[in-house]
């Protein structure tokens, strides 16, 4: 049995995670986390009350395998980073994260031989988006990436839209020419990733959608995926708390396991 605590338990997407580990006969929820609530009741929660509340880091003296993370980019490294110095496999799906702050997580993990992962993305569609990204980046030079995602999201550009533009450079390894023409003085070019641009959109009526186009001498291509229903990202969550449990460092992206 695979303990598993839930922080940012009471969120739209820590409730799908909830949901998801009790269901599972393979997992069992030891406990939930969340630095804003006042109750440590489960009843309040609708938990069961064996499953344990913490609102401080200092209370948490159980024992755990998983640590799922869905709270907010101004906490996840704090998150992060408490797991993996109690030894908790770190599974996390909070975005917002720096490359500098990713860096030293996976060192920290890496030095203790714990498996985790950091992941933009759960989605199986949107991880095979980017695997199909960055198999079409070696024949295009020139590549956009359109994001859409709720209203509420609080950070842009989407953690999956970064790790799409950071892969198609690894391919690519140059900057994409800017053109010395060009004058946008309302930024409607959007975001720059070493010349790639990233066009970050936040309307109600959306969960998840991204589309990478890619453009060439008399051809383009566009990858595209569409999110619809939260509860599909638990397939990848699912997966990666199985995986990292037989893993010895920390993994950065799921398209590193699928």
């Amino acid at each position: 049995m695979i303990k598993i605590i839930v922080s940012g338990f009471n969120g739209s997407m820590g409730q799908k995670a909830v949901a998801m580990v009790n269901n599972n006969s393979d997992f069992e929820l030891v406990g939930v986390f969340n630095p804003i609530i006042d109750s440590l009741d489960p009843n309040d929660y609708g938990l069961d009350s064996k499953v344990k509340v913490f609102n401080n880091f200092s209370q948490i003296n159980i024992e755990a395998d998983i640590w799922i993370d869905f709270s907010i980019p101004s906490a996840v490294f704090d998150n992060t980073k408490f797991a993996i110095s109690k030894g908790i496999r770190p599974v996390i799906g909070t975005s917002g994260l720096s490359e500098d702050q990713t860096s030293e997580l996976k060192s920290l993990a890496d030095d203790k031989k714990l498996g985790g992962i950091i992941a933009s993305n759960f989605g199986i569609s949107a991880v095979l988006m980017m695997k199909f990204a960055q198999t079409a980046a070696k024949y295009f030079d020139q590549a956009e990436i359109v994001e859409t995602h709720h209203e509420d999201k609080l950070d842009a550009p989407s953690g999956t839209a970064l790790n799409t533009a950071r892969l198609i450079h690894e391919v690519q390894q140059q900057d994409e020419q800017k053109n010395p023409n060009e004058s946008d003085p309302l930024g409607t070019r959007g975001g720059d990733y070493h010349g790639i641009k990233i066009h970050a959109i936040r309307l109600s009526g959306f969960i998840a959608d991204e589309e990478v186009i890619f453009g060439s001498d008399g051809e383009s291509l566009t990858v595209k995926q569409s999110t619809t229903d939260r509860a599909s990202f638990m397939k990848g969550v699912q997966l990666a708390v199985k995986e990292v449990m037989n893993r010895n460092e920390l993994v950065i992206g799921l398209e590193k396991i699928i």
